[in-house]
């Protein structure tokens, strides 16, 4: 028995500590990378792990430079979780595909991950540069890229000269969307056998129009460190030379919707993914209780703005939906932005028997391979059982189908019997009197609204529209309210003959239309912080360029209007 009960002790032991085994994650500051360039590898938990770490596996194939480790807190939904991170900064021995092996952390481990090296990137420098401490050098992915897909924008500043301050102009392009990947990375890497410190970033640019465009040209404006001068006043700051240095243009020559490409909605990826899950057994529906579909398409290298609707096939009018506002998302990585769109649909059936569902299908253009490829979910059955003592539901005539089931009605379709007439007709008076109240709130509001915003914008007939968008991103830039306001109210005016800040709102896509009413409460609010305007620019230069794609290709019916999120 005491045998017994130490071997019990010793397997339960073991099996808590796999358990209870620290999540450890590994990930690159940027990939691919070259064998004369340093990087940095990331080790992230969210608790202790076992032990500290041996990173002694790395000098196999890689050179350590340095390590350093860091804790921070992060609040998620109201959670508060701890981060540990180990950032290790290494170059690799030679190049090729190779492998960062399994890291030791007592009886964790973190897992390996692939890298592919590239040959000695210093033979690929232009000699120009030879001789310069300091220069700015700009690349694109593809010169040819098609409308709407992502370009991946690198910018790389090289110098072997201390700076005391610099600033770096932001890319600009007419007729596209443009977004800052992830922080920058920064490493050493040898150019003719010069060692220099390099920055780099990256941006994700989304033309908007087919044809040559050109990114202009990038300005640094850096405050160098002057070497071998010595300052004679103990107070007095460092001397410092200012230098201005400029980057190449880009010219891109931006490729129009293949003619193959038949569908109504234009979608560019690299990758996309259609999935769904239920939250309950589809051959086991009972009469009134809902069961919900989750459908969530995620696309590599493409933004929020591009996903199409999910759920917006015709169903049988036995069968209830409820649709949910969609979760829309992105996430910005060195490769790019991978946007998701996830919408949930409750289904609650009248009556027993069978209900098809029709396949959801999105037709999108595989930048990689340059085809056209489908992802599909197929059509499927679901099989609705009467319930004990369940009276058949009556079909309620609806306004709108697609609304969304107050979660106390639906816990209360779940059960079921003899009260499920009278639940039904309570709905109706409720949704009835909710949409009088939200009709007359909204009135109110925007009669208030109306009285607030509609001031006379000084010399309108001599203000043109490109002078709005340059008076706009002044205003933005300078965080000036009041001028951003005068802006957009000239804006309006002229393209939907609107003359207040609520009434332009509705005109625009959700982003835009909700950075536009944060001026608006702003503006009149006792208590309001300064105002900060870099969002709304950035909003309303991708509502214009989305604007102007889908004008372009109305006519000839090529495209459908994008989704206004």
């Amino acid at each position: 028995m005491p045998l017994l009960i130490l071997f019990l002790s010793l397997w339960l032991a073991g099996f808590s500590t796999n358990v209870f085994a620290t999540d450890i994650t590994v990930s690159l500051d940027r990939s691919p990378v070259s064998v004369d360039e340093s990087f940095q590898i990331l080790f992230t938990a969210s608790e202790s792990p076992d032990a500290d770490p041996d990173f002694s596996p790395l000098e196999q194939d890689f050179t350590v430079q340095s390590q350093s480790q860091s804790s921070r807190m992060e609040w998620v939904n109201g959670k508060s979780n701890r981060i540990i991170q180990w950032i290790v900064t290494v170059m690799a021995n030679d190049s090729g595909n190779l492998i960062i092996p399994v890291i030791k952390f007592g009886s964790d481990a973190s897992p390996a991950l692939k890298i592919v090296v590239s040959p000695s990137s210093a033979t690929n420098k232009n000699a120009a540069h030879d001789d310069d401490d300091l220069y700015l050098e700009v690349t694109a992915n593809t010169e040819k890229p098609f409308i709407q897909s992502q370009v991946l924008y690198t910018v790389k500043l090289y110098r072997r000269v201390d700076l005391a301050k610099a600033n770096l102009s932001e890319p600009e392009l007419n007729d596209a969307v443009i977004e800052k990947l992830a922080d920058d990375a920064n490493y050493t890497t040898q150019v003719s056998g010069v060692t220099y410190v390099v920055i780099e970033r990256k941006y994700a640019i989304f033309p908007q129009k087919s044809g040559a465009i050109t990114i202009k040209s990038l300005v640094l404006t850096a405050d160098i460190v002057a070497r071998g001068r010595q300052n004679n006043s103990f107070f007095n700051s460092q001397m410092t030379q200012r230098r201005i240095v400029k980057s190449n243009p880009v010219t891109l020559n931006v490729q129009p919707i293949p003619t193959t490409f038949t569908d109504s909605h234009w979608l560019t990826a690299e990758n996309l993914e259609l999935t769904q899950t239920w939250s309950g057994d589809t051959s086991k529906m009972k009469v009134g209780e809902p069961l919900t579909r989750t459908v969530k398409l995620v696309a590599h290298s493409s933004t929020v703005g591009q996903l199409p609707e999910l759920n917006s096939s015709k169903i049988d009018p036995q069968l209830k939906a409820y649709n949910d506002q969609p979760i829309l998302h992105e996430d910005k990585t060195v490769a790019g932005i991978v946007a998701s769109r996830e919408e949930k649909i409750a289904f609650i059936p009248a009556k027993a028997g069978n209900y098809t569902l029709p396949e959801i299908k999105i037709s999108w253009f595989n930048t990689q391979s340059q085809k056209i490829e489908i992802a599909t979910l197929p059509e499927m059955t679901l099989s609705v059982l009467a319930g004990e003592n369940t009276a058949q539901v009556p079909v309620m005539p609806v306004v709108d189908e697609q609304k969304q089931i107050p979660p106390s009605v639906e816990n209360s379709l779940k059960t079921g019997g003899e009260n499920v007439l009278l639940i039904w007709q309570i709905v109706a008076i409720f949704s009835t009197l909710g949409w009088l109240i939200t009709l007359g709130v909204w009135f109110f509001k925007h009669k208030i609204a109306l009285k607030k915003d509609a001031e006379p914008v000084e010399n309108p007939a001599e203000i043109s529209l490109k002078t709005c968008v340059k008076q706009l991103k002044k205003a933005c830039e300078s965080g000036d309210a009041n001028t951003a306001k005068t802006a957009l109210l000239e804006w309006g005016r002229r393209q939907f003959d609107e003359s207040s800040l609520g009434a332009i709102a509705p005109h625009c896509e959700a982003r835009l239309r909700d950075e536009i009413l944060k001026l608006n409460a702003s503006l009149y609010a006792k208590n309001a912080e300064p105002w900060q305007g870099k969002e709304l620019f950035k909003t309303f230069s991708e509502n214009n360029a989305r604007a102007k794609f889908t004008a372009a290709h109305a006519k000839d019916n090529a495209l459908k209007p994008l989704y206004r999120l």
